[in-house]
């Protein structure tokens, strides 16, 4: 059985070294750094509003749309200063994931479009997209991708014991938000994992540098704790071999 409190304190945060208490990933240090502002120049610069003006949406004076998301003849998908809600479908986020839905994109691709279409900068006027080595040097590279694939393993062991333990034991029965979450997300992680495993060396390279910089292990990683927390807190048994 996947043991979470140790599995995830011994094994994940000793990997994780980089990774410190509740925050997000505190530094993944390279030679070529990584883009981890992209996200805050972004989304310091521009709002949900204009953005979705920008790319087509008519929002009135309130901040309400109609939703792009489900099928909407009433506005229901408010802008707010810092995010989006639909109060129709429930979508929701910031302007990057507004963005990456509105055009089918990644959020790291959707952070890199709405840079060149607000023509965002950093203080100094320099362009505040940072060139990416294709090849991190070796070591660096190999620490990344234990930390992708690290996470998402976890994750997915995590999720497969979730789908067993919590399936509900009828249909009538209330589904418990874990069953629904491994359900949700057991297929994409599963899928992210055989893509670091059976990529080419470009390719993994490519998808490890976008994992990180566009915040999906940083997510990963504290969903991890928060669920290891949880079943502390709720006197899970300590782990057994």
């Amino acid at each position: 059985m996947f043991c979470l409190q140790n599995r995830l304190i011994s094994g994940l945060l000793g990997i994780f070294s980089v990774y410190s208490g509740d925050k997000a990933i505190c530094q993944i240090i390279l030679k070529g750094e990584l883009p981890m502002n992209l996200y805050e120049a972004v989304k310091g610069t521009v709002k949900p509003r204009m953005a979705a003006e920008h790319y087509g949406l008519k929002v009135k004076h309130s901040g309400m749309t109609c939703c792009p998301f489900h099928n909407d003849r009433n506005p229901s998908l408010k802008l707010n200063e810092d995010y989006y809600y639909c109060f129709g479908c429930g979508a929701h986020g910031d302007v990057i994931d507004l963005t990456a839905k509105l055009l089918g994109v990644g959020n790291y691709e959707a952070a890199k479009r709405l840079v060149t279409d607000f023509g965002i900068s950093n203080s100094d006027g320099s362009n505040v997209m940072k060139r990416v080595p294709k090849h991190p040097l070796l070591k660096e590279y190999q620490r990344m991708y234990k930390l992708c694939f690290g996470a998402l393993t976890d994750y997915l062991h995590l999720l497969e014991e979730w789908k067993q333990k919590y399936a509900p034991e009828s249909l009538e029965a209330d589904m418990d938000e874990r069953f629904v979450e491994a359900c949700m997300a057991i297929n994409t992680v599963e899928y992210l994992v055989d893509l670091l495993m059976y990529s080419s060396r470009d390719e993994q390279a490519d998808m490890v540098t976008n994992l990180i910089a566009d915040g999906t292990i940083e997510r990963v990683v504290s969903r991890l704790l928060k669920a290891s927390k949880e079943e502390a807190a709720d006197g899970a048994e300590p782990a057994g071999n």
